[in-house]
């Protein structure tokens, strides 16, 4: 007895139990992070506007709707573009108004689900003239619109760029894209977009990643904390809950329910390849069968030394110059390594740093792998 309380007593065994039971925690999930609420899903919004305050880098005179829209919109304030003197700035122009410090811009946004009248959301300008840098401009009110033509928000306010472009004496540097800006908060939402929330029967949940193996998981944990036939699988991503009808107490299920800790399943074997980075990710669950690989380049150099030939004395000749070309060609030798049936992960990385292999070579050996059929994953590139 007094040799097994010893034993319980053991460090050791205490840590081993703290690690065992902090490994298990960390493989469980929250269920709102591998799922959404269907009627929480957002919404696209665009408007059309106009950006003023730039330094001279607008569009100019060469965009007729720019210098349309402005007129428009200085008529509605009040400010007149008809009579004889606009008449005579036309014609000496040649029907051009040069504005070079307003710029025409797409606004887009993203309406959040539940968003209610009076609240605040991000938006994005785009130039679509000949605009070349929209630093320091200030969107003018602007109205976005969803896919029904309804509007749902204002938007307005000074712009946020990151993107600087700068440019003297026949150099120019570019750092970003100065085209492009941001306004957070910038605009105010005017109109609710309804939901089935409070008043469909039952609640829908997606998956993020289609899994049968976590679907199973969270209907099973759901039914076992609220009940049988609580929560039903209608496929690999979507689930229905039955929820409460009185608002309040269906606020609260639905907050008992996304903090539920979940199993997830494992996820398909993926190699993910970068190409124009040389980026390469690998899952845990990859797996290789059989295969030799090997890998080498072949490189050419050419050295070229350009000499002059001088002609001897009193032999009349003439001064020529002289083209010696050498080539080199050179193949290193990569050895080859082996892997065996259902290697892992750590295998697989070990191999290739074996041979010292560059981003690009691992490209090109997983591509080979895949194409010979021993690559056990999918190979998603992009």
């Amino acid at each position: 007895m007094n040799k097994l309380i010893q034993i319980c007593k053991s460090p050791w065994l205490v840590m081993l139990t703290v690690l065992s039971l902090s490994c298990t925690s960390v493989m469980a999930d929250r269920i709102k992070d591998l799922t959404t609420v269907a009627a929480m899903r957002s919404n696209q919004l665009i408007g059309y506007g106009l950006v003023v305050g730039l330094q001279g880098t607008g569009d100019g005179a060469d965009v007729s709707f720019t210098a349309q829209s402005m007129k428009t919109l200085l008529n509605r304030l009040g400010v007149s573009m008809e009579g004889p003197l606009s008449d005579f700035e036309t014609a000496s122009s040649s029907g051009k108004l040069d504005i070079k410090n307003v710029a025409a811009v797409m606004v887009t946004a993203e309406l959040p689900g539940f968003a209610k009248p009076g609240q605040k959301i991000d938006i994005t300008v785009s130039a679509i003239g000949k605009a070349s840098n929209l630093r320091g401009g200030t969107l003018l009110l602007s109205s976005l619109r969803g896919v029904d033509g309804e509007i749902y928000a204002l938007a307005q306010g000074a712009l946020t760029a990151t993107g600087i472009d700068a440019a003297a004496a026949g150099s120019k540097v570019a750092i970003g894209v100065p085209t492009a800006a941001r306004i957070p908060s910038g605009a105010t939402v005017e109109r609710i977009v309804d939901n089935p929330f409070d008043k469909a029967d039952r609640i829908v949940l997606n998956v993020r990643e289609s899994d049968f193996t976590t679907t199973n998981a969270i209907v099973s944990a759901i039914n076992g904390r609220f009940g049988a036939d609580v929560a039903r699988a209608l496929d690999g991503v979507s689930i229905t809950l039955q929820a409460p009808q009185d608002l309040t107490q269906r606020v609260a299920f639905m907050s008992m329910v996304e903090n539920m800790d979940v199993m997830p399943g494992e996820p398909t074997a993926r190699v993910v390849v970068n190409a124009k980075t040389g980026t390469v990710v690998i899952s845990r669950n990859v797996r290789v069968s059989a295969a030799a690989v090997t890998h080498g380049t072949i490189s050419v150099s050419i050295a070229a030394t350009n000499e002059i030939s001088q002609p001897g004395p009193f032999s009349q000749g003439q001064t020529a110059a002289v083209q010696n070309a050498e080539v080199k060609v050179s193949e290193p030798n990569k050895p080859m390594f082996l892997f065996q049936p259902g290697v892992d992960l750590r295998q697989i990385v070990d191999a290739v740093n074996q041979v010292g292999a560059s981003p690009s070579s691992l490209i090109a050996i997983l591509e080979a792998l895949k194409t010979s059929g021993s690559l056990r994953a999918e190979l998603i590139v992009i």
